[in-house]
């Protein structure tokens, strides 16, 4: 019996070749400019599929991506003439257990289905601001939400997960069983393996909360940022404003505050008043249900477009709220050109945060800033050239944020092992975004996947050796 026969023979999900029905389909992502033509997409039932897939991924030579919700620009949940571990078809259930406040998430769930499904029993944890990026990328890679003021990161409330390394054994990784692991995937990406079900602890959560965006003319954004500086010092777990420069859906320069209160609408009034004092042109806050706040940025990043994005580090507003920022970004996006720019900032407390140790998780917290800012240029048609000139117009608007080094690794698509700009040639990417915790990482590399099977996300290079065990 060949290899090939002989996975399909032991596979017990899906395979799909670029001859089978369903193939292109299999294919999208949510940046149409990542969407590469793998030879082979195969959807796992279980863990032991994705064993299986591993397995004979590298008896046959062939490159591994790993598909969850597809949310990478990059294209590292893609792969040119290798074969596609999906986690979408099977895997993308939610299971919540409210008498033990835990949830069970499969790793290619999103979500919009994490918060339905644990809002139902007035629980929640720390989710996207996106309800259709995916569990597994976020979570890997840190993961801040509404309710990271209160709650710290996503990765703060995993207590264990299922996951598949490249020696193909099914592990459980908590804090007692195989707990390097467990603290390598809490921000590690998917360097050491493939998650195919998480375990969070869960939080009481209110159904109803206040807020959505308000929309100021652009005359406004020196005092708005002034009004940021006097409310974040004293800013609580309840409250977040993330702050918006760019163009409004009808074309015209505007400066976007969406704002997010965990509480009651006469609380949300009251704590933003300075704000909406200003007179905006558009005020659309209101009551809603957490799970629906958790939505209202999905049209904004809708699929189905071509993206690049970057992260920033967030600095004080005077010094990023600032004209010669906002009228380059306008600048960069005039009406009737291909791409819609916008430079996001995320203003919350980050003293829950960074409450937990550095060394106790991968994620690196000693960064510096206020918080995340991402940088995003979107584009309709995948052109060639476009994606070079998206990057360039991200070189502009980013190098106008003054705030030195990488930052949240799920904000940036340029993951890859190569030098960051302005780094020595020996400092990757990688290193830049773990610091002190890259060492310990190198060292788990080495343990779990030697061969660097897994290379699509800030790829770590596995210790020497002679480097010493942990």
């Amino acid at each position: 019996m060949s290899d090939s026969a002989r996975f399909r023979d032991t596979f017990k999900g899906d395979i799909l070749t670029p001859e089978d029905e369903g193939y292109e389909r299999a294919l999208a992502r949510w940046a149409v400019n990542a969407i590469r033509r793998a030879r082979i997409v195969a959807y796992v039932r279980d863990a032991e599929d994705v064993s299986t897939a591993l397995r004979y991924a590298k008896e046959n030579g062939i490159k591994v991506a790993i598909h969850g919700g597809g949310h990478s620009p990059n294209g590292a949940s893609s792969v040119q003439d290798g074969l596609v571990i999906d986690l979408a078809r099977y895997l993308n259930g939610v299971r919540a257990d409210p008498e033990n406040r835990l949830a069970y998430v499969g790793g290619g769930a999103k979500w919009a289905t994490v918060n339905k499904a644990t809002m139902e029993h007035g629980l929640a944890m720390v989710g996207g601001t996106v309800g259709h990026v995916s569990c597994s990328l976020l979570t890997l890679g840190g993961g801040y939400g509404w309710l990271s003021p209160m709650h710290g990161l996503t990765i703060d409330h995993l207590v264990s997960a299922t996951v598949v390394p490249a020696d193909g054994i099914v592990r459980t990784a908590s804090k007692t069983e195989n707990p390097d692991l467990f603290w390598g995937i809490r921000g590690g990406g998917c360097n050491f393996g493939v998650v195919t079900e998480f375990v969070f602890a869960l939080h009481s959560q209110q159904r109803m909360v206040f807020g959505g965006p308000v929309i100021f003319s652009p005359d406004k954004l020196e005092t708005i940022a002034k009004l940021i500086e006097a409310w974040f010092p004293t800013a609580g777990p309840k409250e977040a404003v993330h702050a918006y420069m760019g163009r409004g859906q009808d074309g015209s320069p505007a400066v976007t505050l969406l704002m997010f209160y965990n509480g009651s609408e006469s609380e949300g009034r009251e704590t933003f008043k300075s704000f909406t004092d200003l007179g905006p042109i558009v005020d659309t806050r209101r009551e809603m249900s957490y799970d629906g706040f958790n939505s209202l940025l999905d049209e904004w990043a809708a699929p189905g477009k071509c993206n690049w994005i970057r992260g920033v580090a967030v600095d004080r507003a005077t010094k990023v709220l600032m004209p010669e920022i906002f009228n380059k970004v306008v600048e960069l996006s005039p009406p009737g050109k291909p791409f819609r720019v916008s430079l996001n900032l995320e203003y919350m407390s980050q003293d829950k945060v960074n409450s937990v140790p550095n060394d106790e998780t991968a994620y690196s917290r000693d960064r510096p800033g206020l918080g995340n800012g991402i940088g995003a240029v979107f584009w309709d048609e995948d052109k060639p050239g476009l994606e070079a000139e998206a990057k360039q117009i991200l070189d502009e608007i980013t190098g106008l944020v003054k705030i030195p080094g990488l930052r949240y690794g799920n904000f940036n698509a340029d993951t890859d092992v190569l030098p960051a700009p302005g780094a020595t040639a020996k400092r990757t990417r990688a290193q830049e975004l773990y610091g002190e915790n890259y060492p310990r990482l190198q060292q788990l590399k080495r343990k779990y996947d030697p061969e660097m099977i897994f290379d699509k996300w800030y790829v770590i290079q596995p210790a020497p050796v002679d480097g010493g065990e942990l």
